[in-house]
């Protein structure tokens, strides 16, 4: 009786273990399923990509120009050095650097003492020689009379006339002479041969100079010229009249400018043509020997659609951006025109690929998966006012 006992106790462990294991058994094949489910529904999940609006771009029609960079120094377009014409002392200096002046103006004064004596001197001679010429004339007359007479001869005559022609002249070399005279005295008076201001002073009153000495600079800054080198290789796109944008040194804003000459040589080693550019300064804010940059425009083309450099990706000779259609990344195949500026930032012409209005991807961020969801998110500040605003 005891060993029938044992044995239903034992069969009922048994059955009961067994039905533990197996319950263990379908809740891991349970779970295995659940897994494998998930992961699945995870690799058709699709992706989702997050962009601030800084980084997408919308393609618009842009005024685009390509341009060459070159850069220079200003002068004066009209400048004039003012020098002595006589040899003397300077007696007044009547003008500083800095000071502005007036074609015509008397800028120094020398000692006329000397000149003045010299063409007093030339005067004298001249009505001397005026009296010689009286002398003749009359005696010529009084022969001419005697021959038609019969009481001199023609020898006689002859002579008196050669007498009158000599006395003519000395008067005409005496003339000559007293104008000489009068223009040295003149100048003595040194005034300024154009308009503008006084840039050197090189002379103090007392000094001695001699004829053609440096007195004065004087610069005209009405207009202003830059002399910029451009490479040969790019000369056959410049021409004169054409239009050049200048950012000069210490002023915040570019300034247009004109291509006014074109030296027809080469500069010797650099293998550069000489450029010469024009500047409108009418508020007299350039100076000479000021630094500029200056953007020659070599084409022009005017509401063409265009996209920063860095938006576009290369695989090979195509080119490609990424954007945004329907909430969906997506490629597009693009071709690409001139690459140039729209006065803000470098841009590249795309010819054909893109549509007015297009959202593309700013920067280049390697290979997107093409298809993705795309969300847009907005910046923290612009949420904190949307919430505040509710």
């Amino acid at each position: 009786m005891l060993k029938r006992r044992s044995f239903w106790i034992i069969a009922v462990l048994l059955l009961a273990l067994a039905a533990v294991g197996a319950r263990a058994v379908v809740k891991s094949r349970q779970a295995a399923s659940a897994a494998s489910a998930a992961s699945v529904k995870a690799a058709n999940a699709v992706p989702v990509l997050e962009f601030l609006p800084s980084d997408l771009v919308t393609v618009t029609p842009r005024d685009l120009r390509q341009t060459l960079a070159a850069s220079g120094s200003l002068r004066a377009y009209n400048q004039a050095a003012v020098k002595a014409r006589v040899a003397g002392e300077v007696r007044e200096v009547l003008v500083r650097e800095g000071e502005a002046v007036k074609a015509g103006q008397v800028l120094v004064r020398m000692d006329e003492a000397d000149y003045r004596a010299r063409a007093a001197q030339a005067e004298g001679a001249l009505v001397a020689a005026r009296g010689q010429l009286d002398i003749a004339a009359k005696a010529r007359e009084n022969n001419r009379a005697l021959l038609d007479r019969g009481f001199i001869s023609k020898n006689a005559y002859d002579t008196a006339s050669s007498q009158y022609d000599i006395a003519q002249a000395n008067v005409n070399a005496a003339q000559g002479g007293l104008d000489v005279s009068r223009k040295a005295l003149g100048d003595t008076v040194i005034r300024a041969p154009i308009s503008g201001i006084v840039a050197s002073r090189s002379v103090q009153p007392g000094e001695k100079v001699s004829a053609d000495n440096k007195l004065l600079d004087v610069v005209d800054l009405a207009r202003m010229e830059m002399e910029v080198a451009v490479p040969t290789s790019e000369i056959i796109g410049i021409s004169p009249g054409q239009e050049v944008s200048v950012k000069v040194e210490g002023l915040p804003q570019q300034m247009p400018a004109t291509v006014v000459r074109i030296n027809p040589a080469t500069q010797a080693g650099s293998r550069s043509i000489m450029t010469y550019l024009q500047l409108d300064n009418p508020q007299n804010r350039l100076r000479a020997g000021m630094f500029g940059e200056a953007r020659l425009t070599l084409a022009k083309k005017p509401g063409v659609l265009a996209v920063p450099p860095s938006s576009l990706q290369r695989n090979g000779d195509s080119a490609y951006v990424y954007a945004i259609e329907q909430d969906k990344l997506v490629r597009r195949q693009v071709q690409t025109g001139i690459t140039g500026s729209d006065g803000d930032a470098t841009l590249v012409e795309i010819t054909a690929g893109l549509e007015p209005g297009a959202r593309i991807v700013r920067s280049n961020l390697g290979n997107l998966p093409v298809g993705a969801a795309v969300k847009v998110l907005q910046p923290s500040g612009a949420s904190a006012l949307d919430a505040s605003a509710r």
